[in-house]
């Protein structure tokens, strides 16, 4: 892509280091933006986020979202197992439909310094968090990017709005790049009815002491 845009702009009064300074500059942007983000991670975000990076690790294996909820509570955490089901209807007569479910996890937490009269913050869980922003086919660029993005997301659901905004951003980007078609399975909309829907259900999950993995 950018020996396409110096090559477009070779008419122009720019010069070509100049062309190729800005190009680098236009694609590093997604990823320093992403990195920002990530890095503004409160206290509480960190303390749930070493939690659950602890509890992976002693489980072995992944997608225990039952298990980990279970474990989070034990530590004293309001933690939920929460269940959405997305449905993005597509084509020219908006016949056709790509519909599914998810879990994900939530965490309530209250600043202790302030009281329980605090309204509480919902933090968003996935534990497997960057797959869903995989591409088969992905520039170097989006590549990039995606190689920031955490395996575990813990977050603000502000601070997930922004990540998926940017990353779809750049995912439409990469396959335009790739003269490919864009999905509306990757469009922000749907990316963030994974997560953030109305209609997200909590799970029953009934105490349980043995916890061992795949419980």
């Amino acid at each position: 892509m950018v020996r396409d845009f110096i090559e477009s702009e070779s008419a122009s009064p720019i010069s070509t280091s100049s062309s190729k300074a800005l190009s680098h500059n236009d694609h590093h942007l997604p990823y320093l933006a992403l990195q920002e983000i990530l890095r503004n991670a409160t206290e509480t975000e960190a303390g749930v986020l070493e939690k659950i990076l602890m509890h992976v690790r002693d489980m072995g294996i992944a997608g225990e979202k039952k298990w980990l909820v279970r474990r989070l509570k034990m530590d004293g955490y309001e933690a939920s197992l929460c269940k959405t089901s997305s449905v993005c209807a597509f084509g020219r007569s908006k016949g056709l439909q790509f519909s599914g479910d998810y879990e994900y996890i939530d965490v309530m937490v209250r600043d202790s310094n302030n009281g329980d009269d605090q309204k509480p913050t919902r933090l968003i869980v996935d534990i497997d968090f960057r797959s869903h922003f995989e591409l088969a086919r992905p520039t170097a660029t989006y590549k990039e990017i995606t190689n920031t993005i955490p395996c575990v997301f813990v977050g603000t659901e502000e601070k997930l709005k922004n990540i998926i905004s940017l990353l779809c951003s750049a995912a439409e980007q990469s396959l335009k790049d790739r003269g490919l078609h864009i999905p509306p399975w990757r469009k922000a909309t749907y990316m963030q009815s994974k997560w953030l829907s109305q209609d997200c259900k909590k799970v029953p999950i009934s105490p349980n002491t043995d916890l061992g993995a795949g419980e």
